[in-house]
């Protein structure tokens, strides 16, 4: 099994006072509960019959995507929209890219319209240093190969707390391929950021080497669910396996082993999903499904914390902690 490999020696960025959003490791306790407290404020905005607020009109961000998305690029660009950002799009097909432009290019090019952030997802890991140390913008890691996806973790720290009432103290079992997953690695860091434990469930071929180092359980029983109070599912990155190698017999004994059923999901237990779902193979569709289920309420969490990431991002001085939002 691979170890966990992470870019350390990267290019520091061009401007060293500039705040970004790359890793769990930027923020601290404080931020987090900063950056929660904040997302709930901005909830009640979207309660009301005109949803826009005015906090980051005549500000620029763009969503630079070199991977396929859903939920995190259309969240992103919904969030700056909603308060009243200039945004712009551009994915890596059809661009210059497929043209055998450099990603430090597009970023210099880029740089020329003078954003104020730079959302990005990228393949490679350390992509995002990189467009932070051409640029004088806000750099947002959006996730960059298997390393980081700081803005999933800080989505499901807030979900976790709006339905549970807390998040010292809870036990989370993150269960699934685990060794292609960034939202686990930047899940485990935030869980221990905040006071609470988790679990890693999986087969070993799919458990990274030395992963325990993270502050995580092992395990590679099902049953290690049993205890938790959320089960974190996640699916099968097959676009990040190499080919040819076979991590599990079949997808069919992976479920039989692995997958989230009824029967495995405990009274009281609630059931998370960074989606996109494999139903029938990670996750029973009864499950889904159910009122256990936390899916939608994750998706609807990452558009207020995504547009809280953007406000302190553009409004905390990187020495002073940012007054509460009023939201009327």
């Amino acid at each position: 099994m691979p170890d966990i490999r992470l870019v350390e020696e990267l290019q520091p960025p061009r401007d060293p006072g500039r705040r970004h959003l790359i890793a769990v490791s930027d923020l601290t306790r404080a931020d987090v509960e900063r950056l929660l407290d904040t997302a709930r404020a901005l909830a009640r905005s979207l309660e009301r019959e005109v949803k826009k607020l005015p906090t980051l009109r005549g500000r620029t961000v763009v969503h630079l995507f070199y991977e396929p998305s859903t939920r995190t690029l259309s969240s992103f660009d919904l969030a700056a929209k909603r308060l009243s950002a200039d945004t712009m799009a551009l994915r890596s097909a059809g661009s210059s890219v497929d043209k055998g432009e450099s990603l430090k290019d597009t970023a210099l090019t880029l740089a020329a319209y003078d954003p104020d952030v730079i959302v990005i997802r990228h393949p490679s890991i350390g992509a995002p240093h990189i467009v932070a140390a051409a640029t004088d913008a806000h750099v947002v890691n959006a996730g960059d190969g298997k390393h980081q996806h700081p803005t999933q973790a800080l989505l499901d720290l807030y979900t976790m707390r709006e339905a549970l009432g807390r998040l010292d103290g809870l036990h989370v079992a993150i269960v699934g391929d685990v060794l292609h997953s960034r939202v686990a690695r930047s899940l485990i860091e935030a869980l221990q950021l905040v006071g609470a434990r988790s679990t890693v469930v999986g087969p070993p071929t799919l458990i990274p080497r030395g992963i325990g180092a993270m502050g995580c359980e092992v395990a590679t029983g099902i049953e290690a669910i049993a205890g938790a109070d959320v089960v974190y599912v996640l699916r099968m990155q097959r676009e990040r396996m190499e080919a040819g190698a076979a991590f599990v017999p079949s997808l069919r004994e992976y479920t039989a082993l692995y997958g989230i059923t009824p029967e495995r999901v405990g009274a009281g237990q609630v059931v998370m999903h960074p989606g996109p779902m494999n139903r029938g193979v990670e996750i029973d569709p009864r499950v889904a499904d159910s009122e256990a289920a936390l899916v939608a309420d994750q998706v609807r969490s990452g558009l207020v914390v995504r547009m809280a990431v953007l406000y302190d991002l553009l409004t905390t001085s990187p020495v002073a902690v940012a007054q509460p939002l009023e939201v009327a």
